[in-house]
């Protein structure tokens, strides 16, 4: 819930610090009817709060941009530029209700997207699930 905000603040923060004029987050538009905050709408006005919020950008001394390299990317095609680049699959959660153990519940909305995303790219979904 408004998670991204928080991402983005903080990153927004530590940008700041380090003079950096590009944000990077990984929101996509397959989660847009659950989390509101992953819409292009609400990137957008970030984007223009972030640069009306620090002094370097007030002062016209550089501009904030918020990039969002899968945005228009299916959670298939995800996937596979992860495997692409390396990641291992089995040490990345998606679950937001695990059970106590770490175990992903298999029925929340994330779990459900991943679970589609690997199937429709093919692949074995390594996350062991409580419910298949």
């Amino acid at each position: 819930p408004a998670r991204n905000t928080i991402f983005l603040s903080l990153a927004l923060a530590w940008a700041e610090v380090l003079g950096a004029a590009d944000i990077f987050i990984g929101v996509n538009a397959l989660d847009y009817s659950g989390y509101p905050d992953c819409r292009p709408e609400y990137i957008e006005a970030f984007e223009r709060m972030a640069n009306l919020a620090t002094k370097a950008t007030v002062e016209g001394e550089m501009s904030i941009r918020i990039q969002t390299p899968l945005i228009h990317m299916t959670k298939a095609e995800i996937i596979r530029k992860g495997v692409q680049l390396g990641v291992d699959y089995s040490i990345t959660h998606s679950c937001y209700d695990p059970e106590p153990s770490g175990k992903s519940c298999g029925e929340c909305d994330s779990c459900l997207l991943r679970k589609k995303g690997f199937h429709e790219a093919g692949l074995h979904d390594p996350t062991e699930y409580l419910h298949q």
